[in-house]
């Protein structure tokens, strides 16, 4: 019979032949073997062959104990100070706490100010402080370090703590629903499987988006959008499981958004009709409004701006404000967005503008009213929330202003702004892009199909810095920035490797 040890969270069990040692009855070698029974918040616990190549990580994630000097055990229950077979002193992690800020994916920062634009490629880490530390350009830098890249490499990254003492990064890839967990302690990527009854993860008819809980208890990850419906999802890093609650059923067309504490949710009705459905606070069902035939697919992720929701297609514009109606505004005459040309942006007296084409010419068009505005530019213009640029130079006054032009040979070049770091304290927007060198073609190629040929990895703000150079990228769009383990990381699925920059510690 094992011995039972219980901590206030967990129980662990210590094998048959050390308990026996322990109460006086055995006489051969205590072994002093422990293994985790139970623990607060995680379920079902399968302390297999697996679980044990990965102590080191489970200790850090459940505030247990290693050993230091013996190796009676590889890990002691919560509190152990020492070891209990030769009293050598043990590493004692119980109560140990990093305090790392979470990273969701920019488009789920809920740190920024109501006047930014929620939904975008927009982080309120201050990355440049750091990162323009670095030798400012023409010299070129190299990561300064690097990860594998996840086994299903069509992901989206979140670094949270989820209950637990330390911060740990999840990939999920939504086409496939395959949730991966990083094992820092190990240096692997470890695909989590689903428990009995969980719903499918796979979601790919619209552009991904979750709602993180910002008050996590242990294991507790996020609401998301599933083949059920809308989810909140549960990770055991000891057993390598997840499951999923169910928290409204139904058939989501887009990703959930939220608005003063509600969420709403796009579903697909039973007539085929595409219904809004609001949640309050506490996630119950506040009312269903039905939208219409509209779009079954090709949404994309919710932006908040001015207490109002904006879900955006090629087709038109879906509108919601929490206790109204959803208002759905088709785009005017022959104009067409381009999305994937980054998102919206603002103009200075707080208008917020898509930039699309009219069979002509690109123009901007403000978004959210009847009568819209329209403003025609001579070029295409690629970027989001002010970070835009016009080929090789930015745009620094309204959206459909004249670049502003520093250097005449940055005419042969395209600017890709993939993320922005708002800061309070700069007069102009800076963040991460790429650039194409010697590309002249249209954008719209660059963006879909074209190889480029020589691209550089950049921070523009105070000072320009160029942080790595990569040779013949294609599909531009599918890199992935993220920020994890004060790094800021790089993700290409074409990549083995995902690149790394070391960043001052953000708290």
């Amino acid at each position: 019979m094992a011995y039972r040890w219980e901590t206030p969270a967990s129980v662990w069990l210590e094998d048959a032949q050390g308990a026996q040692d322990k109460l006086g009855k055995g006489g051969g070698q205590n072994t002093g073997q422990f293994s985790l029974a139970a623990t607060e918040g995680l379920g079902r616990i399968d302390w297999g062959t697996q679980q044990r190549a990965r102590l080191a990580d489970v200790a850090h994630l459940l505030g247990a104990s290693l050993p230091t000097a013996c190796e009676h055990a590889p890990i002691y229950p919560e509190g152990f100070a020492f070891c209990p077979e030769c009293g050598s002193p043990l590493e004692r992690l119980a109560g140990r706490r990093e305090r790392l800020p979470d990273w969701w994916g920019p488009f789920a920062d809920q740190a920024l100010p109501r006047h930014v634009p929620h939904g975008l490629p927009v982080t309120s880490l201050a990355l440049g402080d750091s990162l323009e530390e670095r030798a400012a350009a023409p010299e070129i830098g190299r990561p300064d370090t690097s990860m594998p890249t996840p086994p299903n490499a069509h992901c989206v990254f979140a670094a949270a703590s989820y209950g637990f003492p330390e911060q740990r990064l999840l990939a999920l890839a939504p086409g496939r629903g395959a949730l991966q967990y990083w094992d820092p302690l190990a240096g692997s990527w470890q695909v989590l499987v689903p428990e009995e009854g969980a719903a499918d993860l796979s979601f790919n008819i619209s552009d991904y988006g979750w709602l993180p809980e910002l008050e996590p208890r242990r294991g507790e990850v996020a609401l998301l959008p599933t083949a059920r419906g809308l989810c909140r999802l549960w990770i055991n890093p000891v057993s390598e499981t997840w499951r999923t609650e169910t928290i409204l059923a139904g058939s989501m067309v887009a990703a959930p958004g939220s608005m003063r504490r509600h969420v709403a949710c796009l579903v697909r009705g039973e007539a085929g009709q595409v219904k809004l459905c609001t949640l309050l606070p506490d996630l119950t069902l506040a009312r269903e409004d039905d939208c219409g035939a509209l779009p079954q697919s090709g949404w994309s992720r919710p932006i908040g701006y001015d207490g109002r929701l904006h879900w955006l297609h090629d087709a038109g514009q879906l509108l919601w404000r929490p206790g109204e109606a959803p208002r759905w505004l088709p785009w005017p005459d022959t104009w067409l967005p381009r999305l994937d040309f980054g998102g919206p942006t603002l103009s200075r007296d707080g208008r917020m503008w898509l930039i699309g084409h009219d069979g002509q010419s690109y123009a901007f068009l403000e978004l959210g009213v009847d009568n819209p505005q329209r403003e025609r530019i001579d070029g295409a213009r690629l970027g989001f929330a002010n970070l835009l640029f016009r080929r090789g130079h930015p745009v620094v006054d309204e959206p459909w202003s004249g670049e502003h032009v520093e250097d005449q040979q940055e005419d042969d070049a395209l600017v890709l702004p993939l993320l922005r770091s708002f800061n309070n304290n700069r007069s102009q927007p800076s963040g991460l892009v790429l650039r194409f060198h010697k590309y002249t073609g249209r954008a719209e190629e660059a963006l879909a199909s074209r190889v480029i040929v020589r691209t550089t990895v950049e921070w523009i703000g105070r000072r320009n810095v160029i942080l790595d150079d990569i040779a013949r990228l294609a599909r531009p769009l599918e890199c992935v920035p993220f920020v994890y383990a004060n790094r800021l990381w790089l993700h290409h699925p074409d990549w083995n490797r995902i690149r790394g920059w070391d960043l001052e510690a953000l708290t």
